[in-house]
């Protein structure tokens, strides 16, 4: 198993230059201590990415549409020519999800584990013309060329496709004996076979799809394997679709197609993973997610690997016209709304780093769950009970029955120390923490904290051992990806220490979605995150983290005169969710109620002793201690949304108030800045009437909510 990932081509690969001294230090030093304890901790992510200019459902709430394969395609392609040459395009059908009609796509970009191409295609030469698609006449000389070279007797079978009556389509039942794991070069036995069918059969669906997945299946001969190999081509294109098989023979059929196409373009590839392609190939994904397009890395063996990958992502995307963000109708920059989730593992299920040590892996899950700014601060907009990545304890409501959970798991560490592991609790593990770190629904892939792929059995890809951290966003620098990938990193460093793991959970109560999502809060979490990292000799510079939280919460307004200094940023709001409401995209977008907004009030000692500050013509008191003053209003009515009666509270004027003077600032209708108001407009503001705002849901909240008046 390979260390790093192969070198790309020259000019292509991040260089040490890249990467600040400080990121190579800490990163340093947790390959040095993970090494110590024997662990191998594996990286894997799943950054998602946007055109320059996203339009149609497909890039706001369908999972796909007319332009997303394409660019995927284009995607692949680049990262074929500029980082993986020579490897392996494969369209496969992926899941398929309730409220839409087929399976989603995914394309499969694999080499070999040493960096070489798993098959051998003829290398492109720039002074010969390209290849040509298979002509349709010639469709069935080419597979009798295919079958020479396998050393077998195909036998295909014409069928009509109704959506391209033009198009010629082959169907060539094909199937191979398993291979023997202990003869790894034995001749491969190839099992053809005939397909009789009736001539008014012989017709593929009416459903969208390569060939391979619209064979009228239901007349297949009984006892035959159902594996098929499909040709089709117009002229102007030509596609396979490869018939399931192990890796050894889909290798071979592979190699035998590759050796085939003198003088002919590579035919489009489309089928089916074998199921034993781990351990031997390196496989990149590209898949349709709601909004965006996913892809899946390959397995990285350290930080370093990971931050190289993003760097040649970033790279890939600015000539095809993909990015990691979106713009914003004000200008800003913000997240492309697919997240970008962050995987833990181990180089194999043999050597994975939590199988044996449950006490560390609770540990971890503890000290998250004491830290809210490492679930809000890095995460999108939708945060909360109906987010995609709800905490642990929002999702139960209380922390008593994960309180129980994670002792169990520490009691069932029986290892002397980290270097020193117990028994395998794999399955201790999956069972106990699946069922809790779930949303309300009972949905345990929607939780900050997945363990819908660790081990359950009775999933597909239920076991594989993965830790998937999906309250994270994608962001629009790809070094702010990489430290937060290097602070999780050293964060699981810093906790193999069993003296730095907290001993229980934490009981947020109400503080938890109120001062827990503020800005200032959450900066003040983090750094005592990273200070207690810098203690235990794991450095991380802020200046990243603050870059991050000033994009997150761009200020709303900055005032300043003399000493005195106000501060008005976004804070976060959890939105509550809305009943199914049908709409492209089917069901598998969730919907809620973004009318609410909330915003965070920040002042200085200079301020409170000289100015007064009003809302909408009433006094806004501001705690004498400093501390922070949040309100939360209605931006706007949706449709649908909770409480439809209640208005908007626009306009929002914010008033400053001093003995010989005022000043008055007015919220635009996007909620994305306070606007100076003429002098009139402050004149007329500079009278504060009535009571002051108090519409606090509890005495000790930081914020008011401007729906209790």
């Amino acid at each position: 198993m390979p260390t790093t990932l192969p070198v790309p081509p020259m000019g292509e690969a991040s260089s040490a230059s890249d990467i600040p001294a400080w990121m190579g230090l800490v990163a340093g030093e947790v390959d040095r201590r993970l090494g110590a304890a024997g662990i191998r901790l594996t990286l894997g992510g799943e950054p998602t990415y946007v055109p320059l200019e996203p339009r149609g459902a497909e890039w706001s709430v369908a999972a796909d549409g007319p332009t997303k394969l394409p660019m995927a395609r284009a995607m692949a392609r680049e990262l074929q020519r500029t980082t993986w040459p020579g490897s392996t395009l494969l369209y496969c059908p992926g899941k398929r999800y309730e409220g839409e009609v087929n399976p989603r796509w995914a394309l499969r970009l694999f080499t070999g584990l040493d960096g070489q191409p798993a098959v051998r295609w003829p290398a492109a030469d720039s002074d010969s013309p390209p290849g040509v698609a298979l002509a349709p006449a010639d469709g069935p000389a080419w597979l009798a060329q295919l079958a020479g070279l396998l050393g077998v007797t195909l036998e295909p079978l014409e069928l009509r496709d109704p959506l391209d009556p033009g198009r010629r389509v082959w169907a060539v039942p094909l199937s191979a004996a398993e291979p023997d794991p202990d003869l790894p070069t034995a001749p491969i036995q190839w099992l053809p076979a005939a397909w009789p069918l009736n001539e008014s059969l012989r017709q593929l669906s009416g459903a969208p799809g390569p060939a391979g997945l619209r064979l009228p299946l239901e007349h297949f001969p009984e006892g035959v394997p159902r594996q098929v190999l499909t040709l089709e081509t117009d002229g102007e294109s030509w596609d396979i679709f490869l018939p399931p098989l192990f890796r050894r023979p889909l290798t071979a059929l592979l190699q035998a197609v590759a050796d085939s196409l003198a003088g002919l373009a590579p035919p489009q590839l489309s089928g089916m993973l074998p199921v034993d392609w781990e351990g031997h190939w390196q496989m990149l994904g590209l898949t349709a997610d709601p909004g965006v397009l996913e892809i899946n890395l390959p397995i990285c063996y350290s930080w370093a690997d990971y931050d190289r990958w993003l760097r040649l992502l970033e790279r890939a995307g600015e000539r095809v016209g993909l990015r990691s963000w979106k713009q914003a109708l004000d200008g800003r920059q913000e997240g492309t709304g697919g997240g970008n989730h962050l995987l833990w593992g181990g180089p194999s299920l043999e050597e994975h780093p939590f199988f044996r040590r449950p006490g560390w892996l609770a540990g971890i899950l503890r000290y998250w769950q004491h830290h809210p700014a490492l679930a809000y601060l890095f995460s999108g907009a939708c945060v909360g009970p109906s987010s995609q990545a709800p905490r642990a304890d929002e999702a139960a409501g209380d922390s008593f029955d994960l309180e129980l959970a994670y002792r169990a798991l520490e009691q069932a560490d029986d290892g002397s120390g980290p270097d020193e592991p117990g028994s395998d609790q794999r399955g201790v593990i999956g069972e106990t923490l699946r069922h809790l770190h779930a949303d309300r629904s009972g949905n345990n892939h929607r939780s900050e904290i997945s363990f819908d792929k660790f081990w359950n059995p009775g999933a597909p890809a239920g076991c594989l051992g993965l830790v998937e951290f999906r309250a994270l966003e994608s962001m629009p620098d790809v070094q702010w990806s990489s430290a937060v990938a290097l602070l999780w990193s050293a964060l699981a460093t810093h906790l193999l220490d069993p003296s730095h793991r907290p001993t229980s959970l934490r009981e947020w109560g109400s503080e938890l979605h109120d001062r827990m999502l503020l800005p200032s809060t959450l900066w003040a979490d983090l750094e005592a995150v990273l200070a207690e990292l810098a203690d235990d000799g794991l450095a991380l510079d802020p200046a990243p983290f603050r870059e991050i939280w000033d994009w997150r919460f761009p200020p709303l307004l900055h005032w300043q005169e003399g000493e005195a200094v106000l501060e008005v940023r976004p804070a976060l709001e959890p939105w509550p969710l809305i009943c199914d409401f049908p709409r492209e995209g089917g069901f598998t977008s969730r919907f809620v109620d973004g009318s609410l907004r909330r915003f965070e009030i920040t002042t200085n000692a200079a301020f409170r002793r000289e100015w007064r500050l009003g809302l909408s013509g009433r006094p806004l008191t501001l705690p004498s201690d400093g501390s922070p003053l949040a309100v939360r209003y209605r931006l706007q009515r949706l449709y649908p949304c909770l409480h439809p009666v209640i208005a908007p509270h626009l306009p929002l004027v914010l008033s400053l108030h001093r003995s010989t003077k005022g000043q008055a600032f007015q919220l635009n209708e996007e909620g994305t800045a306070f606007v100076a108001e003429t002098e009139a407009e402050t004149e007329a503001a500079a009278e504060l009437q009535g009571q002051p705002w108090r519409g606090r849901r509890r005495s000790d909240d930081a914020t008011i909510d401007l729906r209790l008046g």
